[in-house]
């Protein structure tokens, strides 16, 4: 099979189509003919060498989410199983590949009406974004600033706290991106490369209740400011390339809680289900913002890097 080999750290530049060995399903594991492949920002620090969540030496076949259909089984589980549409990770590596081998549990099956690439883009973000929402525990009427609002995670964060009945501002980078955000369902869209970009959310909102940070450093530590007594302030991504780094005695200074989320995996599996079955149901629209051939995916890791997408980035592999 085709498969993207991770031989060295490095640039984009050093993610090479190669031949790979076909997997098998071993006992309890099932066999994925993979049609999408998730990317993720956290691969491509991973790919460049920098420490996070994924571990590994190269050479090796990077990336952690795919979508398909079940092609085969190993001795133990249901052959009625083949056939079905799911989504899936795969432990932190060899997700970037025509078929992949995983843990009969960890599929997760799409719903009807869904379209697999569609829950592909929302494996991870998805479930981030539910889980975020769930964590700060989000009111009616609260307002609320979304960074990264233009993004895979921002922007679902947006149409759930939205639905919430929040009031929704949205932070994006470049005019394209702006624009993009009232479409998610913020009443204000702003454009953190201005400098009076806070000057600008203070005018609409007089401070706000929650922040979901997804750029970290100064934007994150502006954002920071713009939270009173009972605020919240959760991060979620480093777009920036530095997390925003609130000290623990500024917040509470501020009365403001920084939430840092801790839940379990079954949970996290249930905020993904959750979050397939509320676009099943045309209530969360994933955005996929550009797609690559499996060929390509020098090209997807390059153009995350220069901070140049919207919404999600996918590898087509069929």
């Amino acid at each position: 099979m085709r498969a993207v080999w991770l031989r060295e750290f490095g640039g984009p530049e050093v993610l090479a189509v190669g031949p790979a060995p076909d997997p098998v399903p071993g006992p309890g594991q099932v066999l994925i003919d993979v049609a999408h492949v998730n990317i993720t920002f956290v691969e491509t620090q991973f790919r460049a060498g920098r420490p996070g969540p994924f571990g590994g030496t190269p050479p090796l076949i990077p990336g952690n989410g795919v979508g398909g259909v079940i092609a085969a089984v190993g001795a133990g589980v249901d052959p009625a199983s083949i056939g079905r549409r799911v989504v899936s990770g795969t432990g932190g590596s060899g997700a970037y590949a025509e078929r992949v081998a995983v843990d009969a549990a960890l599929p997760i099956e799409v719903p009807d009406g869904l379209s697999l690439d569609a829950a592909v883009a929302l494996l991870a973000d998805g479930r981030t974004a539910a889980m975020l929402v769930d964590t700060v525990d989000l009111r009616p009427g609260e307002r609320v600033l979304v960074e990264a609002a233009a993004g895979g995670v921002g922007s679902l964060l947006v149409q759930l706290a939205a639905a919430a009945g929040a009031r929704v501002v949205g932070l994006a980078g470049g005019p394209r991106k702006v624009s993009l955000v009232p479409g998610f369902g913020a009443e204000v869209a702003v454009d953190y490369l201005r400098p009076d970009w806070a000057d600008q959310v203070r005018a609409a909102t007089d401070g706000v209740d929650v922040v979901f940070d997804g750029v970290g450093g100064e934007v994150g530590r502006t954002a920071f400011t713009l939270l009173g007594p009972g605020g919240r302030m959760v991060s979620f991504g480093l777009a920036s390339g530095e997390w925003a780094g609130v000290p623990a005695e500024d917040a509470a200074a501020r009365g403001v809680h920084l939430v840092r989320p801790d839940v379990p995996p079954a949970r996290l599996r249930a905020y993904a289900e959750r979050a397939l079955a509320e676009a099943a149901a045309g209530r969360l629209r994933p955005v996929i913002g550009q797609r690559f051939p499996l060929e390509r995916a020098a090209d997807a890791h390059a153009a995350i890097e220069s901070r140049a997408t919207v919404g999600k980035t996918l590898l087509d592999v069929r």
